[in-house]
């Protein structure tokens, strides 16, 4: 470790991560470019079997949902992409040793950004074999900015982006931005639950106007890591058709013991890498995902120049310094430990789903943290399907429809307390698909596990239901319009005492609760949100 005092800027960055700082304070007061002390040593056990409270955070994973739905709602949730984990002590120091400075003023971007480039550069180079020229690394504020601004560059207003699908929903909002229209290229689903690519109906779905291609390696939500046979072939085909291929390699840290992430930079055919842009983050990798800092990079010096005049980004101080925090010796030893500890969730998962949830099915993810569950015997069986169709029927005006995969996510959030992603958002052959993230503690998952195993092999009939259309009660909250937010504490309560009381929203507990909330509401017996 190199020491306190003497310490070379190069060192101090390396080990601080706070080249925002550097130079001289005005005034004469005390430089705070002082090295960040570590305890760490190789070989550090890093603790993440210790269940982690998220709840009261404001957190998008958990809040969210208890916002929605009401208190006690979940007891886990398992839905968007963020895992629940304390940092790395690496980041947490850098962090801290920023917050002593107390000032939050513009930072000297070229010099924090060209930081962030020389790790991610030896990143790629020590773990991936890729030469990325530091040169051609773009700093940005999240992968989303990043696409949008290319596929302003490649795509014009209502041209079509390629998408294989079901693939990471997020990209649909890239679309809505860039102003451009999806087409969809279903995977094939094979025998044992995996997806595999299908070329040739690829090829046939590129037409006059496809100029772009969003490649997700590894593919969220299937769990994908693509041989470099088929992002050789894919990278041809679109080479041919004149579609530059976008790739999206966010979760690539995440691999399976025995699986192998190929990074499309790294692809034997030149002419198929020089049409491709490459697309990372470490938000993923150490759950830096609100920092808002990513990265993009391509060997066309000529694509990147053109990205340009379509890119801005305004970045974000303590996100740099966490990334500087995070590509560190502990940070990479944690993210080790981490991969390895998220490896044999997934191995437990996949049996525990295959084996004790009955009308489930799924397989074990080559990459990612993310699992991709088939509900479709389940949910035939409870008929989500007819709950959709009579709640869409019955629906309060100006309220949007809700798909069947959202009826599930409803039931399950009633009946087993847990939070997974609705299926219908990831394109086209998600039908009664729901995603599953495992990037939590062991007890946590367990206990998820063991609450969706009761509620699946509990009869149909003791499901608790009410209201018309054989809705489950879950939705009876959320069939009150509540016009007022200052009632809405007011209506859980009286919802939970009913569900207590074994009353049903029937309609004259509706007419109760009318009375109780007098004109602060309206409720609707038929409708759930």
């Amino acid at each position: 470790m190199a020491k306190s005092d003497g310490l070379g800027r190069r060192s101090f960055l390396q080990n601080a991560g706070m080249t925002a700082l550097l130079g001289a304070v005005s005034g004469g007061a005390p430089s705070v470019a002082a090295a960040a002390t570590s305890a760490f040593a190789p070989g550090t056990k890093f603790d993440f079997d210790t269940p982690y409270n998220r709840f009261g955070t404001m957190s998008t994973k958990y809040d969210s949902i208890i916002r929605q739905y009401g208190k006690d709602s979940i007891q886990v949730g398992m839905g968007i992409a963020d895992i629940d984990f304390k940092a790395a002590p690496a980041i947490t120091e850098a962090l801290r040793k920023r917050l002593e400075h107390e000032n939050w003023g513009y930072v000297d971007t070229p010099v924090i950004t060209a930081e962030i480039t020389e790790k991610v550069v030896a990143w790629n180079k020590k773990h991936y074999g890729v030469d990325v020229d530091p040169k051609s690394v773009v700093v940005t504020m999240g992968v989303h900015p990043g696409l949008i601004a290319t596929l302003k560059t490649f795509s014009p207003k209502g041209s079509k982006v390629l998408l294989q699908t079901p693939t990471y929903n997020g990209f649909y909002g890239d679309l809505t931005a860039s102003q451009t229209l999806a087409e969809e290229v279903l995977l094939k689903k094979n025998a044992d639950n995996t997806f595999s690519m299908d070329f040739e109906a690829f090829e046939k779905q590129i037409s006059v106007d496809t100029n772009s291609f969003i490649l997700c390696n590894p593919q969220n939500p299937t769990g994908n890591c693509w041989s470099q046979a088929d992002l050789l072939r894919i990278g041809e085909i679109c080479l041919k058709h004149r579609v530059v291929v976008l790739a999206d390699e966010i979760h690539c840290d995440f691999v399976a013991k025995g699986q192998k992430y190929t990074p499309f930079a790294s692809l034997p055919n030149k002419a198929v890498v020089d049409n491709s842009i490459t697309f990372k983050a470490a938000s993923k990798s150490f759950g830096l995902a609100a920092h808002k800092v990513a990265w993009f990079y391509s060997t066309n010096a000529d694509y990147m120049k053109r990205i340009a005049v379509n890119h801005r980004a305004d970045l974000n101080t303590l996100g740099m310094i966490a990334n500087l925090g995070a590509y560190t010796p502990e940070g990479e030893e944690w993210l080790g430990q981490l991969v390895d500890y998220l490896d044999g969730h997934t191995s437990f998962a996949t049996d525990f789903v295959n084996s004790k949830l009955p009308g489930v099915r799924t397989h074990k993810p080559q990459g990612t943290y993310l699992m991709w569950l088939d509900f479709s015997e389940y949910a035939e069986k409870i008929g989500t399907a007819k709950m959709a169709d009579d709640y869409n029927r019955t629906r309060a005006a100006g309220t949007p429809m809700l798909s069947k995969e959202q009826m599930l996510e409803r039931h399950l959030i009633k009946n087993a307390r847990v939070h997974l992603n609705a299926g219908q958002s990831y394109g086209k052959g998600s039908d009664h698909h729901m995603r599953m993230n495992v990037g939590t503690s062991r007890k946590t998952l367990e206990l998820a596990l063991t609450n969706l195993a009761s509620a699946l092999t509990r009869p149909p009939s003791m499901y608790r239901r009410g209201g018309r259309g054989g809705h489950d009660r879950s939705c009876s909250l959320h069939s009150a319009r509540v016009r007022s937010r200052l009632e809405r504490p007011r209506l859980q309560n009286c919802n939970r005492a009913l569900v207590k009381s074994g009353q049903r929203w029937n309609s004259a507990s509706v007419s109760l609760a009318g009375r109780v909330f007098r004109s602060g509401m309206t409720c609707f017996a038929r409708s759930c949100r």
